[in-house]
């Protein structure tokens, strides 16, 4: 009697680790939930089969993690940086048609820095709107520079309003020193803090229908009769790429020889958003890059389950 129930007891014990081990705990909205985690899915993702460096993909509806691979580990974030740029803008915006023009200091330095850029001249009379899209869209040095002057009178105090909203969400490996992404050994940012900012972002519907939008004309201006086409610098690229079973609806892309080439995205899959951050993909040539974020980013959805 004594030995069964020695064997119970042990079996009884296993069972207890396997179920542990099957088992995670996490925190939804203001309640504790137990949810059972399909390890053979998230296990289904091998590091080894993406070039990216740094990857962190979430779950917007339960905010649980679907994969990661150094997604705490410091990175310099690129243009990703105007994710923050734009939302903190958004955020210190009452009228997004009022008239915010180019600056002029800002549209030289980044002109001669060689920074991406939307398209917009000096003294410009741009509206805010245009200025956003001009930022997300285009990736526009002089758009997201131009933002910073409009609303804080200076690049400092916005890059202050920057870490401010950092150190608001718990950003704890973000810091920024512009905003518009040109490469700083102090500005750096994660893959993780990167998906939170994000998903904290793409709640504001300003927001939302920016980083979205594959296109946007901007307003008429003496500089610009017609307006400038803005394009999605994520979007455009997926035009010939196969989304079966999913779909990128949005997203930001930064590209600099220290960062490597990033791809922040927004997908759905089964009626569900998935936030998906590749970060420093290598580049050995920055004028040939070879779309190494794209190619992770499409897997990554594909294995999505």
């Amino acid at each position: 009697m004594r030995k069964l129930m020695k064997i119970l007891k042990m079996l009884f014990i296993f069972s207890f680790i396997i179920i542990a081990i099957l088992t995670a705990f996490i925190v939804v909205g203001d309640k504790s939930e137990v949810v059972f985690l399909d390890l053979a899915k998230k296990f289904s993702f091998n590091d080894d089969e993406y070039t990216s460096k740094y990857i962190y993909v979430l779950n917007r509806e339960d905010k649980s993690m679907e994969f990661e691979k150094g997604s705490k580990t410091r990175a310099y974030p690129a243009s990703l940086t105007k994710v923050m740029t734009t939302i903190v803008a958004i955020e210190h915006i009452d009228d997004l048609s009022e008239i915010a023009p180019v600056d002029v200091d800002t549209y030289k330095k980044m002109v001669e820095k060689n920074a991406s850029m939307a398209g917009f001249y000096g003294k410009e009379s741009t509206t805010y709107r245009d200025l956003l899209y001009g930022t997300i869209l285009s990736s526009g040095g002089e758009a997201a520079n131009s933002l910073a002057i409009n609303i804080s009178g200076n690049v400092e105090d916005f890059v202050l309003l920057m870490n401010e909203k950092a150190s608001e969400l718990g950003l704890n490996d973000t810091h920024f020193t512009n905003p518009e992404g040109l490469h700083d050994k102090n500005q750096y940012t994660t893959a993780y803090d990167m998906a939170l900012l994000l998903d904290y972002a793409l709640d504001n519907g300003h927001f939302k229908a920016i980083f979205t939008k594959n296109e946007f004309i901007t307003i008429s201006t003496l500089d610009h009769p017609s307006g400038i086409m803005l394009k999605s610098t994520v979007l455009s690229k997926l035009d010939n790429i196969s989304q079966e079973g999913f779909e990128i609806i949005g997203g930001k892309s930064g590209t600099t020889s220290e960062a490597g080439e990033c791809w922040a995205t927004l997908g759905m899959k089964q009626n569900e958003e998935y936030i998906c951050i590749v970060m420093g993909a290598p580049l050995e040539d920055i004028s040939n890059p070879n779309g190494a974020q794209i190619d992770d980013t499409i897997e990554i959805f594909k294995r999505i389950e």
